[in-house]
């Protein structure tokens, strides 16, 4: 719904793993390796632990693809069974001939001679378990013995048991102790702290497509942190809900209060619901009606995520505009001789954001740290658009001083989309997208604040 908004290809922050958009901060990267090292060497029973939603089955998904081809892998998604039916869930991801009502030892013995093949072959056998905090102990107890599958020097079957906390607290009984001690291995995934959830929501945007300025300020990062406890599903779910409540209003800028409220329209959170239609759907109905983004929708947003006051309808008269100082720019050469056609731009840009209405749309063509790059840059701008229609302003992006430009100005999102559509295949390069004047105005003054 939001993705030409913001100028992504893709949904960026799915809560359903996706091995292609893999985080490595938070530990998570070197946890991977190291799970990668203990396979290969044939480490036994390996622990992996983390909080509903830490990126366990994330993790899990990842590590399959990036094993050595010699690796066979078994994936059990629910392991809360019997310890007669563990065995045979276990052949039949191998395929192995088994009649349904063999018996235990009828099992084993298949497996054992099945491992023994693959060894002979140079191949290993990995069984991945997940959600194991919820195995019975005498299941538990029925993996210890699968690890007793061994030739003299090599164990024929290696096990890694992902699982919450609780996990531990399994482990700890007395009655499981040997295999216990059977654990080569064990890794926990703690939640991302604040740096690393800001690092987190940029790789998420920029595999999705993005390459405008941050979107997420530093307090709106530390609230989101605080809130989500640093869990990827839970920022995931909270980040998606906040992009739509700014594409609600037309603003590129993701503000406290638009966090606030996809948290406490979260499962998770504490915070007390409003009455009444919640804003989300909300906005999903008034955009499946309205099919654009209206003044009425816009009102409801104000009126829902507001904790007190009047309800403003969306800027329409022009504010006093701010920008960033040339200052910030220091060694960048922004501001050099007269006639230059990055200043002259620079100049015109502030009278024209002060004269536009803030429901008009604008292309966002590209940004850059490089003044010199953008000067060369207008000579191809120049073979298509008329230069008196670009629009450049100064704001930040991943914390460093950057240069935005703008093309056009266009009274409806009919008028934007067509112009985006018909733009050349070289001014297409850095994937425009449309903004409203109000979004760019407000990203402005909070580079400002």
């Amino acid at each position: 719904m939001y993705y030409a908004f913001f100028g992504l290809t893709q949904a960026p922050f799915r809560i359903t793993p996706d091995t292609d958009v893999f985080f490595e901060g938070g530990n998570r990267g070197a946890i991977l390796e190291a799970l990668i090292y203990a396979i290969s060497n044939g480490e036994g029973i390996i622990k992996v632990t983390g909080e509903v939603g830490s990126g366990k089955t994330m993790l899990c998904r990842v590590l399959q693809t990036r094993l050595p081809k010699n690796v066979e892998t078994v994936y059990l998604a629910n392991p809360s069974v019997s310890p007669e039916e563990i065995l045979h869930a276990i052949a039949f991801e191998l395929q192995l001939p088994i009649a349904k009502g063999a018996g235990r030892l009828e099992v084993m013995h298949a497996l054992n001679a099945y491992l023994l093949e693959r060894h002979s072959q140079q191949r290993q056998v990995v069984v991945f378990v997940e959600e194991s905090q919820g195995m019975p102990i005498p299941t538990l107890e029925e993996v210890r013995l699968l690890s007793n599958l061994e030739t003299q020097q090599h164990k024929l079957l290696q096990i890694v048991l992902f699982g919450q906390p609780e996990l531990d607290d399994n482990l700890r009984q007395p009655q499981i102790r040997q295999l216990r001690e059977r654990i080569t291995h064990s890794f926990t995934l703690f939640p991302l702290d604040q740096a690393d959830v800001k690092a987190y929501l940029t790789f998420r945007l920029q595999a999705a497509g993005y390459h405008g300025p941050d979107l997420f300020g530093r307090r709106v990062i530390a609230y989101l942190t605080r809130a989500s406890g640093g869990l990827t599903r839970r920022i995931n779910l909270v980040a998606d809900k906040a992009l739509l409540a700014a594409f609600a209003e037309g603003t590129h800028n993701v503000t406290l209060r638009h966090v606030r409220a996809a948290v406490r329209d979260s499962e998770f959170s504490d915070l007390p619901r409003p009455r009444g239609l919640a804003p989300f759907a909300y906005a999903l109905g008034g955009l499946a009606v309205g099919g654009v983004i209206g003044i009425a929708v816009f009102a409801a947003y104000q009126a829902l995520f507001a904790p007190a006051g009047p309800v403003s309808a969306p800027m329409t008269s022009a504010p006093e505009v701010a920008t960033l100082p040339a200052a910030q720019f220091a060694g960048a050469n922004v501001d050099s001789a007269a006639g230059d056609v990055l200043e002259q731009r620079l100049h015109a840009t502030e009278q024209w954001l002060t004269e536009q209405s803030g429901t008009v749309y604008s292309i966002q063509l590209l940004g850059t740290n490089s003044p010199e790059l953008l000067r060369d840059y207008f000579k191809t701008i120049a073979k298509y658009v008329e230069i008196e229609k670009i629009y450049v302003y100064r704001t930040m992006a991943n914390q460093r001083p950057s240069l935005t430009v703008l093309y056009g100005n266009f009274v409806d999102l009919r008028e934007v989309n067509r112009a985006l559509q018909s733009l050349p295949e070289e001014l297409k390069t850095n994937r425009p997208y449309y903004r409203t004047i109000q979004g760019v105005r407000l990203e402005i003054a909070r580079q400002r604040s």
